[in-house]
């Protein structure tokens, strides 16, 4: 047999356990400390969420002889979320490029959505959209007047 390489484990009992269990208190705190940075870091990656929409302009002009102006975009929706209630100063007219989506209108009735179709908002209407599995991704036109917010959260 050749020399050991590694020590035996120590007493847990008796005299030799003095000097180990500053090691053990440090372990511990060791394994409290790595607890604290894991929930950290998950807690940081779920704020780091995307946001259930994103909205990207494509076109933005006046419309001539008025106070308005038509905003063109297109609306990604990530799958199984609702948009959040909210509305436009102006009416909204969009065409779902693809996947799917339930659109609530206040006051009418839900209206389920698939890639191929189109649909209407009317000015200052509160409004909601849930996703489908799949997410939904929408060609939007806006017509709003100048200098105000595209989207107003609803109450």
């Amino acid at each position: 047999m050749g020399a050991r390489i590694f020590r035996r484990r120590p007493r847990i009992f008796g005299p030799q356990a003095i000097r180990w269990r500053p090691f053990a208190q440090a372990g511990r705190l060791l394994a409290q400390i790595g607890g604290t940075l894991v929930l950290g870091a998950a807690s940081f990656a779920a704020a780091q969420e995307p946001p259930p929409i994103k909205r990207i302009p494509l076109q933005k002009y006046d419309v001539p002889g008025t106070s308005l102006e038509t905003v063109i975009g297109i609306a990604e929706v990530t799958p199984n979320v609702l948009i959040g209630r909210h509305t436009y100063p102006g009416p909204e007219a969009g065409y779902l490029l693809e996947g799917e989506f339930v659109l609530m209108i206040e006051g009418q009735p839900e209206k389920a959505l698939k890639s191929g179709e189109s649909y209407q908002v009317p000015s200052g209407a509160i409004h909601d959209a849930k996703s489908g599995a799949r997410g939904a991704k929408v060609l939007a036109v806006y017509i709003v007047r100048k200098g105000e917010p595209l989207a107003t959260p609803a109450k």
